[in-house]
């Protein structure tokens, strides 16, 4: 099989495809031939050595993939050889061929092409699990999304719409036509609008009842200002701690100096939650969140849900890919093309 291996931690040209034998399934799993695999900003920050769930290096990384089932291991029901499924995998998605538990795989809807079954796993189990499962979004209510022209944004706002709640972003401004076309009620531009102003003015001082926030530091402090009472923050990331191309250990401290504590008291007074969301470390927890994942991909079928894929890079341009997500210049997902259709 091919992989792309990260062979040392630094920039994106430590990428190297490289040949290894194909795996086998064994006992209640699954083998797949892989489609696509997703790209996700926990695999840069695994590169450049910032990720301390990551295998040591070199490894392989990738949490997710899309495909076709050719061997089926004993014990498994309710698949075949032939399907097409996605499934998380546990490190090891930037393969062309996959072993995964069973229980993990789902079968992808006649309507969806396997292209957009990859960009579903990661970035939709995340949204969800933090406005449905753990946010208990109700209609009406506002949510501020960062990094709304990402993957995770744009899985939120189509939940958000499904919800019947208003979906609020900051992005850069050159996405903000795209992101009103989808949906999204209001854009804040992070890079020249101070966004707790924004929000503010644009909820009339009420502050907004969820937040997402993936950026980290000093991020976290001012989302949690933005919160309506009974208001929910999550943070899911620290994108800025990720300076350049190389580990910054300059940006890694002051992202971590300035992430606040939140009090108990503060808590208390302000009605507020504040939460973390990790999916990489709910791989033990998998069975308590199948369930959603049954719905994700039911509403994926239905059209209710629909990724937006950016761009497919193959194997041999997995730098150009790190390069292309890193630099934010991504609308959606970023996927890596294992093979073409059919091979």
């Amino acid at each position: 099989m091919k992989q792309v291996w990260i062979t040392a931690k630094g920039a994106p040209e430590t990428l190297q495809v490289r040949e290894a034998p194909d795996p086998q399934a064994g006992a209640g799993q699954l083998r797949i031939r892989v489609a696509c695999a997703g790209v996700n900003f926990a695999d840069i920050q695994a590169r450049m050595g910032q990720y301390p769930d990551a295998p040591p290096v070199p490894c392989v990384v990738g949490y997710e993939v899309a495909g076709i089932v050719d061997q089926v291991g004993a014990g498994v029901s309710g698949f075949g050889v032939g399907d097409r499924v996605l499934t998380f995998t546990r490190f090891g998605g930037y393969s062309d061929t996959v072993v995964v538990d069973a229980s993990w795989v789902h079968k992808v809807p006649a309507s969806v092409s396997l292209e957009a079954a990859a960009a579903v796993p990661v970035n939709y189990a995340t949204a969800w699990t933090m406005l449905i499962r753990l946010g208990a979004l109700r209609p009406g209510e506002t949510v501020l999304v960062h990094s709304a022209g990402g993957g995770v944004g744009i899985a939120a706002l189509q939940i958000c719409q499904w919800r019947g709640a208003t979906a609020i972003g900051t992005a850069s401004a050159g996405k903000h036509a795209r992101l009103k076309e989808l949906g999204y009620a209001h854009c804040i531009d992070y890079r020249s609008q101070d966004f707790e102003k924004e929000v503010m003015r644009y909820t009339a001082g009420r502050g907004v009842d969820v937040v997402l926030d993936p950026q980290g530091g000093n991020s976290f402090r001012r989302s949690y200002r933005c919160l309506a009472p009974l208001g929910r923050l999550f943070m899911f990331g620290m994108a800025d701690s990720v300076q350049g191309e190389r580990m910054n250990v300059l940006a890694l401290l002051r992202a971590v100096v300035t992430t606040p504590w939140f009090h108990p008291l503060s808590l208390l007074n302000n009605n507020r939650g504040v939460f973390g969301t990790n999916m990489g470390r709910l791989f033990e927890e998998f069975d308590r969140l199948t369930p959603d994942m049954v719905e994700i991909v039911r509403l994926l079928g239905e059209g209710v849900l629909a990724p937006v894929v950016d761009k497919v890079f193959p194997f041999e341009e997995a730098a150009a890919a790190h390069h292309y997500l890193q630099d934010r210049r991504n609308f959606g997902k970023v996927l890596l093309r294992a093979r073409k259709a059919g091979s």
